[in-house]
């Protein structure tokens, strides 16, 4: 099932999106501002992940295609509890040129609306790392998200620790976010 948002589609990850997968896996640019462990991957290594991602009931991972079948990224609901129903969220934009013009913002309305209104989740999260302050600004003043938490000095990049700042966003936050959408239109 295919998720259509206003300019994008959120859809199944297929082989031939691999190699270019594989390219923005590796771009040292985009990691710089993801959470997580940065090492190589070798096509091999994205070619198993991806034999693995159907068979795994507790994430989802999209391609974010444009309508014009272009991708540009991915956005995931990972680590999902079934019993608390929440999630762990994430998202990247990894073509330059399509950051900055409301994709992400529409890729992640319209998985919050999946995530809230057909999985049935009670509320979502995800991690930024301190330096990463458009992403920050993106989820808490564009998207409705809160900032729910800080640990000092998680992550070590560029020869220095920084802090770790958990946002999330529960389903009646997202039912007031919707709703003030709606006045604005």
């Amino acid at each position: 099932m295919n998720l259509v948002g206003n300019t994008i589609i959120l859809r199944a990850i297929e082989r031939n999106d691999l190699p270019l997968l594989h390219q923005w896996s590796n771009d040292p640019e985009i990691w710089h501002w993801l959470v997580g462990w940065h090492f190589p991957y070798t096509q091999h290594s994205i070619n198993q992940w991806w034999e693995t991602l159907h068979t795994n009931k507790e994430r989802f991972i999209f391609a974010i295609e444009l309508k014009n079948k272009e991708l540009v990224g991915t956005i995931s609901l990972s680590d999902i509890d079934w019993k608390n129903r929440n999630a762990f969220h994430g998202l990247f934009v990894g073509n330059k040129t399509h950051r900055g013009q409301g994709i992400g913002f529409d890729a992640l309305y319209t998985l919050m609306k999946f995530a809230f209104y057909e999985l049935g989740l009670q509320r979502i999260d995800t991690d930024i790392i301190e330096y990463n302050e458009s992403s920050l600004a993106f989820y808490t003043k564009k998207c409705g998200w809160h900032i729910e938490g800080q640990r000092k000095q998680w992550f070590y990049r560029q020869g220095q620790y920084w802090d770790k700042y958990l946002v999330g966003i529960t389903r009646d936050q997202f039912n007031t976010f919707e709703q003030s959408l709606s006045k604005q239109n």
